[in-house]
């Protein structure tokens, strides 16, 4: 190879060089770099991929959606009957949110409040880590999470320390006991991790909450109550 630029490349550069001065300062550098490599036969620079998109991190007041959880805790009461024991409380996940939203709904009947927090789905449910739960699985070895209603049980110390033994009662999530889906809490769980990774880590299918909110689950949730899991619609 020559160890010079002969005056045609010179020509070359320049007439590039001259159009390029009308151009602001960041689109000029640009394109000078682009011309250069193209005149001197250099592979072009590999295009940067864009940012995923930014997940929603804060939902507006839905009496709609609320009427609709308060309806959906007393069916599903209704639908398990005496194999539910307590009556009062009802924890709902609505996995049609993304894991960047308060998605497990305490709907207590009694008073017909509804208190809501962060929860983590299953990776076999999300494979590429996109922060929405794309499907459903009650198959062992998924990782996946399982829709359905659930008996809550009792309390045991597990890999995650307290957590919350559940009993599948649907078709859809029968096989709970035997893939140890259960209720614990995580430290990936936490909301504050939304802002590392903009979004909650994912589970192996269990409901796994942030440990400052979990005990929430603790009081109010255990002890033969009801769960019931599955994407939310209003009508």
């Amino acid at each position: 190879m020559s160890g010079f630029i002969n005056r045609r490349d010179l020509l070359k550069g320049g007439v590039v060089a001259g159009a390029l001065l009308a151009l602001p300062g960041r689109a000029m550098a640009q394109n000078a770099m682009r011309a250069f490599e193209e005149s001197f036969g250099l592979p072009p620079q590999a295009m940067v991929p864009p940012a995923p998109p930014q997940l929603p991190t804060a939902v507006e007041p839905n009496p709609a959606y609320d009427a609709r959880l308060l309806e959906i805790a007393k069916r599903e009461l209704q639908r398990a009957g005496s194999t539910v024991w307590r009556h009062d409380i009802v924890g709902i996940a609505d996995f049609a949110r993304p894991s960047t939203l308060p998605r497990f709904h305490f709907v207590y009947l009694e008073r017909g409040e509804i208190r809501s927090f962060h929860v983590s789905h299953g990776r076999g449910s999300d494979p590429a880590h996109s922060g929405f739960l794309q499907a459903f699985s009650n198959e062992p070895g998924s990782l996946a999470t399982s829709r359905g209603a659930y008996l809550t049980c009792e309390w045991y110390k597990g890999r995650y320390g307290t957590s919350i033994r559940l009993e599948g009662l649907d078709p859809d999530n029968s096989n709970a006991l035997s893939r140890a889906i259960v209720m614990h809490p995580a430290e990936y769980a936490r909301p504050e991790r939304i802002a590392q990774w903009g979004r909650l880590g994912r589970s192996e299918g269990c409901f796994a909450m942030s440990p400052d909110q979990f005990n929430e689950a603790l009081w109010n949730l255990s002890g033969g109550r009801l769960l019931y899991a599955d994407r939310i619609d209003v009508a």
